[in-house]
């Protein structure tokens, strides 16, 4: 792979560590991120001071690339099963079309090492789809539970989902409506 330019050597470097951490997990090494890269592990360091900035900068630019996709014509008017429709939708296609951003993602997700100040920056700008949600566990059988678990559920689904129609592309719009379905009927109430 040829070196980045100085001016690409930030994305390229983003974008190494997001395949690295798909395939390796949260405790792949610079130097592996650095190779990916193209780049010298000494550049890696002048644009992320240490690994912990890395994989935090890294979280927040996938939730970024999340919300990019949730807001998209996003049915702010439509009804509540429309709107948890879109976001299911949303993320179904983003996680489809991006598996090696899906899978670093779900790493980031569960670290230890992603602090507080960036899992609050990655929720910036979801307004929409969290008012969605809190009002799918307000009317629905979800009820008095955070929301935190609602979207857990949501992802876990959908991340059951999505592996089905990777495992079987012929059927993959099937396992999309039916795992959407199902949510919905897990969560909503009849």
């Amino acid at each position: 792979m040829p070196r980045p330019k100085t001016g690409d050597k930030r994305a390229a470097i983003l974008r190494a560590a997001t395949e690295t951490i798909a395939e390796d997990g949260v405790g792949a090494s610079t130097a592996s991120i650095a190779k990916a890269a193209a780049v010298a592990e000494g550049s890696l360091f002048r644009y992320f001071p240490d690994k912990d900035k890395l994989l935090n900068e890294l979280y927040v630019e996938l939730k970024l690339d999340v919300r990019h996709a949730m807001i998209a014509g996003f049915p702010v008017a439509g009804s509540l099963r429309k709107r948890v429709q879109h976001i299911w939708n949303a993320y179904v296609t983003w996680g489809m079309e991006s598996p090696a951003k899906r899978k670093a993602m779900v790493q980031l997700a569960v670290s230890e090492r992603i602090t507080g100040q960036s899992r609050q920056e990655g929720q910036g700008g979801f307004e929409d789809a969290t008012g969605a949600m809190q009002q799918l566990i307000t009317q629905g059988k979800l009820s008095g539970l955070p929301l935190s678990f609602a979207s857990d559920l949501l992802l876990a689904m959908a991340e059951t989902t999505m592996t089905s129609m990777a495992t079987n592309p012929a059927k993959a719009e099937r396992y999309r409506t039916t795992g959407f379905e199902a949510f919905w009927s897990a969560a909503a109430k009849k």
